[in-house]
């Protein structure tokens, strides 16, 4: 039989988490509900409230409100979704919003001539597109539905996915205005 090292050690109701390297975190609470305190792992103090046996529980993290280191480009290198601390996921969706403006309805870009002529409203309008190309161009039809679209983001993932799609459209539309002569 082999020797074995407890992760964890009880005094009273105080549970001592050690790592290889030390002591990693302080809980306070048991089966159902908790509150853990690091001491050497990164984060701040968690909450986890869960229902015995089934699996299922809930986790928060309480951090000080800071603002959110988020990059302006797109949002690589961010942690996971679930990962995202209280703010982030908003200023992410706030800086991708930027992005969309930036490159894609910029002073003289196609995108710009789109929405101030009214070129998407007209190619919706017309009735001869497609369901996907119809889906597509609903997204972006003025800058209001294209930040309301975006801002319905539940996540990071959501958030890339549905500024991917934004790209995507004013590619669309851009080369059918283009394919019909309203552009020059």
């Amino acid at each position: 039989m082999g020797f074995r090292f407890r992760r964890s050690a009880r005094l009273g109701p105080l549970r001592f988490n050690f790592s290889s390297s030390g002591l990693s975190s302080i809980s306070v609470g048991g089966r159902g509900a908790s509150f853990n305190i690091p001491v050497s792992r990164s984060g701040g103090p968690r909450t986890t409230v869960g229902l015995p046996g089934t699996g299922l529980s809930w986790s928060v993290e309480h951090t000080p409100d800071r603002p959110a280191a988020i990059p302006a480009g797109p949002a690589e290198g961010l942690p996971n979704s679930r990962r995202l601390r209280p703010g982030q996921l908003d200023a992410l969706k706030q800086s991708l919003l930027r992005v969309l403006h930036q490159e894609l309805f910029a002073a003289g870009s196609p995108g710009e001539q789109l929405w101030d002529h009214g070129l998407m409203s007209r190619q919706l309008a017309d009735g001869s597109l497609g369901a996907r190309s119809t889906g597509l161009l609903a997204l972006i039809e003025t800058p209001e539905a294209m930040e309301a679209y975006l801002l319905r983001a539940q996540g990071q993932d959501d958030a890339k996915r549905r500024a991917q799609r934004c790209i995507t459209a004013v590619q669309e539309a851009t080369r059918l205005a283009a394919g019909r002569g309203w552009l020059p």
